[in-house]
This record gives C-alpha cells, sequence and structure tokens, in this order.
C-alpha cells in the first residue's frame, strides 16, 4: 500500500467512528491491534476497537470527528482532529451535564498490509473536562 492509502484507510475507520458502526471494523482494524498507552501497549484487536468506539459513543453519542491535517511516512499515519460531541452518558464517574465539548487530538497510527495495527497519540483532556464543568478557572 502507498503512503496515500494509509492514509485513506485511516480516514475510513475515523468515518466508522463518526457513524458507529462497528460490524465492519474489521475492514480496517489488525486482529492484532494494539493500543500504544505509554508506557503500555495493549492488544485489544477488533473486539477491544468495536468495544472503545461502543464505549465512547454511549457517553457522546453524537461524536463527530474531523480530521483537520494528515500526514504519513512509511507505515505511520497521523492525523490532527477535532472532536466535537454532546455529554449525553456518564464519564470517568461525572453525572451527564448535556453540554458540548470540543476535544483537540493528535492520533498515531500504524498501517501494516492493509490494517490498522496500532494506535496511540494524545487528547487534549483539559478542553472537556473544562468544557463540561469539572474544572473550573477561578479568577481573583
Amino acid at each position: 500500500m502507498t503512503i496515500e492509502d494509509n492514509k485513506k484507510l485511516v480516514q475510513r475507520y475515523i468515518e466508522a467512528a463518526n457513524t458507529g458502526n462497528v460490524d465492519n471494523l474489521d475492514q480496517y482494524i489488525s486482529p492484532d491491534y494494539v493500543e500504544a498507552l505509554d508506557p503500555e501497549r495493549k492488544k485489544i484487536g477488533v473486539e477491544g476497537a468495536r468495544e472503545h468506539i461502543t464505549g465512547v459513543r454511549k457517553t457522546f453519542p453524537d461524536l463527530h470527528l474531523i480530521i483537520e491535517k494528515q500526514i504519513a511516512e512509511g507505515e505511520w499515519v497521523v492525523s490532527c482532529i477535532t472532536a466535537r460531541a454532546t455529554h449525553i452518558g456518564e464519564w470517568l464517574g461525572m453525572k451527564p451535564t448535556g453540554k458540548k465539548v470540543e476535544i483537540t487530538t493528535v492520533n498515531v497510527d500504524k498501517v501494516v498490509n492493509g490494517k490498522i495495527v496500532e494506535h496511540g497519540g494524545a487528547a487534549n483532556m483539559f478542553e472537556a473536562l473544562f468544557g463540561i464543568g469539572a474544572i473550573k478557572i477561578v479568577t481573583e
């Protein structure tokens, strides 16, 4: 696969997350799929990816991910994403607020033989926690 093919594969996976359709994730995700959570690496496979998307959409059912920029080199695809959603379900022990949030993320995916085999990255959770009122800025 070319670098452009790898980018398109990641784009199609993100679109599946946007729709919540997790039935065909095996088109994008390798059975050996790993979540890289520094310093841990957890092999969760297709079923783990399915559970992750389903869980996130229970909390944020209108989740919409927008790829703002995407770069790739070799097997690696980096996507700068804006996520927009409404906090409808319990999250990190916090009751739903009904508030809209916007979170910027950077996803780093490794694509081998036409499937995503590894995912990692970072999300600006401060934005989401601030957005739902879990964190308040005190000014005096």
